[in-house]
């Protein structure tokens, strides 16, 4: 299954249920440390089967292999995602109650505290030994995507969509490659070229001995390098920069009511699926114009954007560029444990 050891754990008392442990690489490398506690707690108050996948390929097998054991999974968000995804794949994530004790970063493990789960390791391991399994929305896309907590479609403001991130989920999800990081490097980048200075990794000869004396193609490759550098941090500006072109031209409709249209660019769309407490089974759509104005707020079992390519980001996975995509609420779609209160 693994070329990692996996085991059982037995122990006097057990509560409920038997554990499937999935424990995710990246959170064994990343932080050790937590992984033990949290495998110490969970050993000690149920029985469990402890599984050490290396790939996505074992990560499957695992879970596919559940029999009766609850699932639970040791790791960041997108060991979350992964889970979900799987499990949704099979058509079997009703009747899945998943567990997650968070291991990461504080921006790795965002989404997951966006939905209430402790991302202290003891507390998320005793949340999943005594808490309470909760039904909660999903939404699906029509290529068969998912998003948990939820979905924006930036303009390329990419500070005010960090800000409206950080608002919602009460930290800072991790963010795909920033225009501005790139526009930064690639300055630095044109600098570096000026001053003479070349990467031994790139060029011509990259394998050649460091001491080598200057060959023919240097200069002109470090010329050739700076415009092309120069060039892409002119034409990507910086995501603070106010020169930075207008947002996007996107028609976004709710259930078939036009909330937005192509000859009025937007700031930015963001659309949750609810927390599944008020029972109606509606997303919350918000549309953010560029303009100063207050934005636009509904709430649709169905919402489809479209115009121009366009990227997105479903929780921490960036998707896109596409021209349309429809997302529809699944009410009560999955089960995760959380805390009693």
């Amino acid at each position: 299954m693994s070329a990692q050891p996996s085991g059982h754990c037995f122990p006097d008392g057990v509560r409920g249920r038997p554990l499937l442990v999935v424990i995710d690489p990246v959170a064994r490398r990343t932080d050790g440390e937590s992984v033990r506690i949290a495998k110490d707690v969970l050993c000690a108050g149920a029985a469990a089967k402890i599984c050490l996948p290396d790939g996505p390929e074992e990560y499957a097998r695992a879970l596919a292999r559940r029999g009766h054991r609850r699932p639970v999974v040791i790791g960041d968000d997108r060991a979350l995602l992964r889970a979900v995804a799987l499990l949704h794949k099979e058509r079997d994530l009703a009747g899945v109650a998943l567990a997650v004790v968070p291991v990461g970063a504080p921006g790795a493990v965002a989404l997951s505290r966006a939905l209430g789960v402790p991302t202290d390791t003891v507390a998320a391991a005793r949340t999943v030994l005594d808490g309470t399994e909760q039904s909660l929305h999903l939404l699906t896309d029509d290529s068969d995507g998912i998003v948990l907590g939820g979905l924006d479609i930036p303009s390329g403001t990419e500070e005010g969509d960090q800000a409206r991130r950080r608002k919602r989920s009460g930290g800072r999800l991790p963010g795909p490659r920033e225009d501005s990081d790139a526009a930064g490097r690639a300055g630095e980048e044109a600098r570096d070229a000026t001053a003479g200075r070349l990467a031994p990794e790139e060029g011509p000869g990259a394998d050649a001995r460091p001491d080598a004396p200057a060959t023919w193609w240097r200069a002109p490759f470090r010329k050739a390098r700076a415009a092309l550098a120069l060039l892409a941090a002119r034409v990507r500006p910086a995501g603070g920069d106010r020169s930075a072109p207008p947002g996007h031209r996107l028609r976004v409709e709710a259930d078939g009511v036009v909330l937005a249209d192509l000859d009025r660019p937007v700031r930015w769309v963001s659309v949750t699926p609810g927390d599944g407490a008020d029972g109606s089974g509606l997303a919350e759509i918000v549309v953010h114009w560029q303009a100063a104005e207050p934005p636009v707020r509904a709430r649709a079992r169905a919402v489809t954007v479209s115009g121009a390519d366009f990227r997105y980001r479903a929780d921490v996975v960036v998707g896109g560029p596409v021209r349309t995509r429809t997302w529809t609420v699944q009410p009560g779609a999955w089960r995760l444990t959380l805390p009693h209160d």
